[in-house]
């Protein structure tokens, strides 16, 4: 499979103010991502909040400036297109927020919400595009009677479906969703998840999922990529990643997912200390503060990701 999107060696850096007369700070958001996504495939990223998780799927929308690197969608350079021409590659790519409620204009009927999109792009007339909603909100699992209603008078659930309709109305060919499902109940977690994977086996969609909830990641993603401070420390297909972790990071990460079975236990891997703050990140591999298995070259050379076999790759001075 081709890719559809490419990262290649992106940075994110922002400046911070100090006090009067100090130098300015710079925050490192994100520090060297490279990543890629296959069409039809779904990539999960996941990491501690402020590992550049969610900085790094703005950035492969465009709708925060990156600092250095190149960013390719469909086989063209986003850096090289014009206004107009990064407007309507606007059409394929969407993205599905964390907060349904806050996402969703309140004094916009559903009808108005979804059908907005198409309007600004030009999309069909009145007629067609009423009923384009009507046929999107039968798709997301809700009923055409309920367009007229506003944000406020639906569920959770029912809010991040209008969100799903919303990014499936342009016909997109990539949707990023940003912790579609962290702020809604466990139940209604799954029914959304299982909504995504059926949309896009129907929709043909390649799919981006930020979320720190490595279950929801294992359940949806073909592979996975693992962020710590800024870089991804692991990347791989998502079974070879879970059932044969690599990173100390990683491994951390796996080992707090609860076990459905009360009487087996995992064996729980503690980290030490805190995440060091992006602004000032440590020399070397930015984990060997808390990392249990650091050495002398961890906190001087900064691991390059190495190839584990079956395009498993980590960023670790012991697999060197």
């Amino acid at each position: 499979m081709t890719n559809l999107l490419t990262l290649e060696d992106i940075k994110v850096h922002f400046p911070v103010k100090g006090k009067l007369f100090a130098p300015t700070e710079v925050v490192h958001a994100v520090d060297g991502v490279s990543l890629s996504l296959k069409k039809g495939e779904t990539l999960g990223i996941v990491g501690e909040s402020g590992c550049g998780k969610t900085t790094t799927g703005l950035a492969a929308m465009k709708l925060i400036e990156k600092t250095h690197g190149t960013i390719t969608f469909d086989g063209v350079d986003l850096d090289r297109l014009a206004a107009d021409e990064m407007r309507q590659t606007r059409q394929k790519m969407q993205m599905i927020f964390q907060d349904p409620f806050s996402s969703l204009n309140p004094r916009m009927t559903v009808n108005r919400a979804i059908g907005e999109p198409m309007k600004v792009h030009g999309m069909g007339n009145d007629s067609e595009r009423a009923d384009r909603v009507a046929w999107l909100l039968k798709k997301v699992g809700l009923s055409p009677e309920q367009g007229n209603r506003y944000p406020h008078e639906f569920s959770g659930g029912q809010r991040q479906r209008i969100g799903i309709a919303r990014a499936l109305a342009l016909n997109p060919m990539m949707i990023i969703g940003d912790e579609p499902v962290s702020a809604l109940d466990v139940s209604i977690q799954a029914q959304i998840i299982n909504l995504l994977i059926d949309i896009q086996h129907e929709f043909n969609l390649s799919y981006i999922i930020i979320s720190h909830d490595l279950a929801v990641v294992e359940h949806i993603c073909d592979r996975i990529a693992v962020m710590y401070l800024g870089k991804v420390v692991e990347e791989g297909p998502c079974h070879e990643v879970y059932t044969n972790p690599q990173h100390p990071y990683t491994k951390a990460l796996l080992s707090a997912i609860p076990h459905p079975d009360p009487t087996r236990r995992r064996h729980r891997t503690i980290l030490s200390g805190d995440v060091p703050s992006p602004i000032h990140p440590p020399s070397g591999c930015s984990f060997h503060p808390r990392c249990p298995r650091k050495f002398e070259a961890c906190d001087q050379v900064t691991p390059e990701l190495t190839v584990m076999g079956s395009a498993h790759q980590v960023a670790c001075h012991l697999y060197r």
